[in-house]
């Protein structure tokens, strides 16, 4: 493969893909039908698995503008490779937004000429004079076409790609499409839907049956027919065939839910503009980007993205966010500077109405229509993204997996010392080749378990059940296991640490250059007419729903805080006012002023009921999370001006107001508010020009009416911690899970709920990074600033928890003096400066970052990847609504908003509190556990099994079929199955278990048990050879009544000789010995505590183990003739079965103690033991009692002994935490600025 011609699509996109160009070669191809023929089949089996080796196998390399086949391969960690076919479509031009002024009629060619065409039933045909050919290929529902000029693959996401400015969009979008520009831009879309093709159960069960492991078994049960092992042959079949039916329905059923999901008011009928005039009615699935659409007064379902160009829309977008919260989407800007800023859909998500949200009505003047233009369809809308990505989710990358593939490869190494250890005995007893045959192959599948996979997903299923059962739902049970693994979460604030809810607690107006005192009560009547209720009325995107009032919960309590009343106009209203009438609010009649019932110009009113302090609201302004304010222009009743009013953060709304306005004190009263917790708003007026019209109005940028405002004051929101937060993030630390916060809250305020909740003890340290980008000449720099522990006690909570905290100073022993000493807390604004400007502090900084402050969901997304990327196993959890895109990118996402919202997140919680987070954990970690217990049981039986074979092997012997039958059914299927329902562990321990198979406790584990289960066994066979009373056994043999004298009585059987030679006196002992060790490794095994319930408490297995037990001793000591003819097992004396029991009984204690004694005790605890956290100190205490000591020097000796001294931490995390217990420089000292150009501290006057 020439990788100088490697070419690259989706190039810096989370689907970045290699691309390889191929053509069919003839030779190729004949080679490959004969090694299929010749292999019966298994070369096309491999070829299927393999895809690179099918397209290199049958193909040869070619440029990609002649390729017929591709061959692409993922960028990320996965490498995973796909084959696609290469079509050609036939159409007037090469671009979707190519002029078609030539194209002289309105019929267009058939559009794909290939055999597949997907086309063809929405073209005609005609003269193909003018026409190009393009060459395009379709990969997870997303095409890609030939760009010649590229020379490469380009998707056409919709209008975007033109990339237009706001104001030509206006003016060059706004009319419509004619019928033959949307058939021409249909040929390259394609209809707008999302089509999640149900695949039919034929095509899914040849998808499932070609699976290795389902290959690997049919090859087992043709080769156990060939030996006439039809009974364990139908009993595997007949799990297989249970196995592949429950998948098979659980596919389907998932593959239909999605359907219906998607499907629900997918195809929808719309009026479409054809021209200026021109307006007709189409179905949703003929939409192409540049159709203009008419949004109906009464809403609707939107089937694309568009974006607004006529009129405001409500919108509920809890489809996409969670967030059931309406949102108001105003029209696109058509004049001023952000109409010169090209569309962007994440930039303007404010004016554009996403595919699946509902619109829940609209906002339209006299004689217009609410119109959207068209800019995304099908697949490449933002539902359309969500919906691929559940349909071709990335692999679970986890550590357990990749092991779980290497140890069977090991198991595979294994078989084949077998395969030939088989074939050599067999020649030397000069075997039948066929029996050779037969026989070596067998041996490969007894080493490889083929009930592993169903056996590794039962623990899965057990968790996932008991997670519904607490209220978590899940869509992604392969996370479960990764959920044991957390070290890290992080929490969003508002609705996940503290209540949802805002209650105004006071506000503090604005009087000159200072502030007049706290008032609590908004709503009293000396403060109607005020500036300041003004805006607490006005400056909300509150809208009545159904006659309720609806919108962010922050604009409710503020609005009813007045007391005012909100009317919106009816649709009547609005066609016979000309012009619009506004959305209008007034203060209830009984509080309104004496002095304005008597003013003349109410009392000659046609309208009584109307007072001077109504007020209309002519103009909004949404509130925007990266500008962090919202703004209005209203028109008060009887006045010929417009007020612009503004409300946003305190450092923002500063920032816009006239200097003279904001008081002296402005930012002392802040700090003073946002360190006792309290969430700040400030608000500000601005009286605009007498001479603007209502549709100047309309078109100013809000940029001119946001700027020289008069400062009005604070409104100050309490926000109240929920009950269960501190004893959950105690909880979490105890387990040593490290917590962070990451908001779009004010920083002093995340500081201060930071500490209540005990994520920064009051002995701690927060020093606020404060980082500038570069201006002029001077370079982008951070400073730092130690922020001063004035914390004051708010309520009872708080004091029941520092009393708790007190209590745990035996924990904090523990804990490194540098893990407690200081936290860093970061803004939005200088994480994006540190992330630019210094990336050599960004892994130094996460490490000690506790509190992100003004963080954009991007930005989240952003940290969680950071953290991710120093080897932080990471989970999110947030309320849904601006964290979906860190609640997929986290390794576990955990949403408390309601099941809907789920699509966006693994786990979904139905309580709305983060109680659910240590219950994820603990479920993650018994999860965990079950599955490394049931992989390690698995391979021991497979050991177990192939031991007893191979002895057996050496005198021709075999195991019969009824005993293969019983150890895999009776034995194997039912410890395996039952083992996994150990619940969780009642609480959460401060190490987490092992993430992987190749490790050492486990690998010692499975080692210790293999070699005392062959020492055994081994044991067993040579010591039956010893007894006096063995001989070869024969049907007459009847060692059972041999006499002291060891004379036979000689009876005469009449029974034929078997001529498999499974009855004979070594099978029969190793029988009764493996039997046992199967039941003996699975009790050693089952671990419960510290992350599972002991074993005793899962009946099932404990009665499952007892049962066996107690029939293997009864058939040991007891011998049942019935039992033995079916089990093919002989009579043996009953001093030997004495001895067999003893044996067994030595071995189950030696197992035990290898396990529980050895490996739980001595090694896991002085040598294994891995750090979870940071690395702690390794010096001794003179304080230490003799036991620390003891351990101290135990722990040595054995890691010496164990080559393990000095080996340095395998995460990254670990690594630069034990660089910074070395740094004197760090953390940076008080006062001190740090420069983009130089990495050490320079002093700076005290800030």
């Amino acid at each position: 493969m020439k990788t100088s011609e490697t070419k690259i699509i989706n190039q810096g996109l989370e689907d970045e893909m290699e691309v390889w160009g191929y053509q069919p070669c003839l030779w190729k191809m004949v080679l490959v039908g004969m090694g299929a023929v010749c292999s019966g089949g298994l070369l096309l089996l491999l070829l299927y698995w393999l895809p690179e080796w099918g397209v290199k196998g049958t193909c040869t390399y070619t440029s990609l503008r002649d390729a017929r086949t591709l061959l692409l391969r993922t960028t990320d960690e996965f490498k995973q490779w796909f084959r696609v076919s290469v079509h050609v479509m036939v159409a007037p031009g090469r671009k979707p937004f190519d002029s078609l002024d030539l194209l002289s009629t309105s019929l267009l060619p058939n559009g794909d000429n290939s055999i597949n065409s997907v086309h063809e039933e929405h073209h005609g045909k005609c003269s193909q004079t003018q026409t190009a050919q393009t060459h395009y290929f379709t990969h997870h529902s997303t095409k890609y076409y030939w760009n010649d000029v590229m020379q490469n693959f380009e998707v056409f996401q919709g209008l975007e790609d033109l990339k237009v400015s706001c104001a030509h969009i206006h003016s060059d979008h706004s009319s419509g499409l004619s019928k033959t520009l949307q058939e021409y831009r249909m040929l390259f879309f394609g209809e707008n839907e999302i089509a999640v093709r149900v695949p039919s159960v034929f095509k899914l069960l040849i998808k499932e049956v070609l699976n290795p492991f389902y290959i690997f078994q049919l090859f087992s049960v043709i080769l156990w027919s060939f030996e006439d092992y039809y009974y364990y042959a139908t009993a595997i079949v007949f799990m297989s065939s249970i196995s592949i039916a429950t998948s098979l329905y659980t596919i389907k059923k998932q593959y239909v839910m999605l359907r219906d999901m998607v499907a629900a008011h997918s195809v929808v009928r719309v009026s479409v503009c054809r021209g200026d005039q021109d307006i007709e009615q189409a179905l949703s699935t003929e939409l192409v980007p540049g159709d203009v659409i008419i949004i109906p007064a009464n809403g609707m379902i939107m089937p694309c993205d568009a974006v607004l160009i006529h009129g405001t829309c409500i919108v509920n977008e809890s489809m996409l966010t969670g967030e059931s919260v309406p949102v108001t989407k105003t029209s696109l800007p058509s004049v001023g500077e952000d109409a010169s800023d090209s569309y962007n859909i994440e930039e303007h998500k404010r004016h554009t109405l996403f595919c699946g949200t509902r619109v829940i009505q609209t906002r339209f003047y006299a004689g217009e229509l609410v119109k959207a233009v068209v800019v995304r369809t099908g697949f490449s809308t933002e539902k359309g993204q969500l919906v691929r990505s559940i349909l071709f989710p990335k692999p679970t990358d986890f550590k357990l997996y990749r092991d779980a593939y290497l140890f069977l490869l090991c198991l595979v190494g294994v078989a084949g010392i077998g395969f030939i250890y088989t074939i050599v005995l067999s020649i030397m007893h000069k075997v039948p080749a066929k029996t050779i045959i037969i026989e070596s192959l067998d041996i490969i599948t007894i080493t490889v378990p083929p009930a592993l996979p169903a056996a590794m997903t039962a623990g899965i299923v057990y968790a996932q059940r008991r997670l519904k059962h607490v209220g978590i739902f899940c869509i992604s049970p392969q996370r479960i296991n990764i959920c044991g693994q957390l070290n890290l979460v992080c929490f969003d604030k508002t609705g996940t640490l503290t209540e949802d809810g805002l209650d105004l607690w006071g506000i503090q107006r604005a009087e000159g250059d200072s502030f007049s005192p706290p008032e609590s009560d908004a709503a009293k009547e000396s403060l109607v007419n005020s500036a300041f209720v003004a805006c607490m009325a006005s400056c909300h995107s509150l809208t009545n729903i159904e006659g309720e009032l609806s919108g962010d919960p922050l604009d409710l309590k503020m609005f009813s805080a007045t007391g005012w009343i909100l009317e919106e106009p009816t649709e009547e209203e609005t066609a016979l006012h000309n012009p619009i009438m506004p959305t209008v609010v007034r203060p209830p009649k009984h509080i309104v002023p004496e002095a304005n019932q008597n003013n003349p110009l109410t009392q000659n009113m046609e309208l009584p009921e109307l007072s001077p302090c109504e007020i209309g609201i002519v103009r909004q302004f949404p509130f925007s999370s990266a500008l962090q304010r919202m703004s209005v222009v209203v028109r008060r009743l009887g006045e010929k001006h417009m007020d612009a009013y503004l409300k946003g953060a305190p450092e923002v709304v500063a920032v816009l107001c006239k200097q003279q306005t904001v008081p002296e004190s402005f930012t002392e009263t802040l700090e003073t508010y946002t360190r006792q917790g309290f969430r700040v708003i400030a608000l500000a007026h601005r009286q605009l020009e007498s001479k603007l019209s209502w549709h100047k109005v309309q078109s100013l940028s809000r940029d001119l009416i946001e700027t020289n405002m008069d400062f009005l004051g604070l409104i100050i929101m309490q926000n109240k911690m929920k009950v269960e937060t501190a004893g959950v993030l105690r909880e979490l630390r105890k387990a040593n899970i490290r917590t962070l916060m990451v908001t779009g809250d004010n920083m002093l305020t995340a500081i201060s709920v930071a500490r209540d909740c005990g994520m920064v003890r009051t002995h701690e340290k927060v020093i606020i990074a404060d980082a500038v980008p570069p201006k002029e000449s001077q370079p982008a720099s951070i400073t730092w600033h130690y922020t001063e522990n004035n914390q004051t006690i708010k309520d009872h909570q708080t004091i029941e928890m520092n009393l708790e905290e007190e209590e745990e100073e035996g924990y904090d022993k523990r804990v490194t003096q540098l893990e407690h000493k200081y936290h860093f807390a970061v803004s939005g604004k200088a994480f994006a400066v540190i992330m630019e400007h210094f990336p050599q502090l960004v892994q130094k900084l996460v490490l000690r970052a506790t509190v992100f402050a003004r963080m954009a969901p991007d930005q989240k997304t952003q940290l969680v990847e950071v953290l991710q990327s120093i080897d932080y196993t990471v989970g999110m959890c947030g309320d849904g609504a601006n964290d979906c895109g860190a609640l997929k990118r986290a390794h576990s996402g955990i949403s408390l908003s309601e099941l809907e919202a789920s699509v966006a997140s693994p786990f979904t919680s139905t309580t709305p509190n983060i109680s659910c987070v240590p219950n994820l954990i603990r479920e993650g970690r018994a999860a965990l556990i079950t599955s490394f217990c049931v992989f390690k049981f698995m391979a021991l039986y497979s050991i177990i099994q192939y031991v007893s074979v191979t002895l057996l092997y050496s005198i021709l012997s075999n195991l019969g079929d009824f005993q293969f039958l019983f150890i895999d059914v009776a034995i194997i299927l039912i410890i395996a199955f039952t083992m996994s329902l150990n619940p969780a562990w009642k609480e959460l321990v401060c190490h987490r278990p092992p993430s992987s198979l190749i490790s050492g406790p486990l690998l010692f584990s499975v080692l210790t048990q293999i070699l005392t289960s062959l020492v055994f066994q081994v044991l067993v066979f040579l010591l039956v050879r010893q007894q006096n009373w063995y001989e070869t056994w024969t049907p007459q043999s009847d060692a059972c009544n041999v006499s002291s004298l060891g004379v036979s009585p000689g009876l005469n059987v009449t029974n034929p000789h078997d001529h498999k030679n499974i009855r004979n006196y070594e099978n029969t002992s190793l029988f009764y010995v493996s039997s046992f060790q199967y039941i003996s490794v699975a009790i050693v095994f089952s671990k419960g505590k510290p992350f599972r319930q002991p074993s005793y408490k899962n009946w099932p297995f404990m009665l499952s183990c007892i049962g066996l037990y107690t029939f293997l001793l009864l058939i040991l000591l007891y011998p049942i003739p019935a039992i033995d003819k079916f089990l093919e097992i002989v009579c043996v004396p009953h001093d030997w079965r004495v001895t067999l029991a003893i044996i067994v009984v030595v071995n189950a204690a030696m197992s035990f103690m290898l396990e529980i004694l050895i490996l739980d005790i001595i090694l896991w605890r002085l040598v294994f033991r891995e750090n979870q956290g940071l690395n702690r100190p390794s010096q001794t205490s003179s304080a230490d009692t003799p036991q620390e000591a003891n351990d101290h020097w135990g722990s040595s000796f054995l890691s010496w002994l164990f080559c393990r001294r000095n080996k340095p931490p395998r995460v990254r995390y670990m690594n630069v935490a034990l660089e910074l217990q070395d740094d004197t420089d760090w953390p940076p000292k008080p006062s001190t600025v740090t420069y983009a150009n130089d990495t050490q501290s320079q002093n700076s006057d005290p800030l």
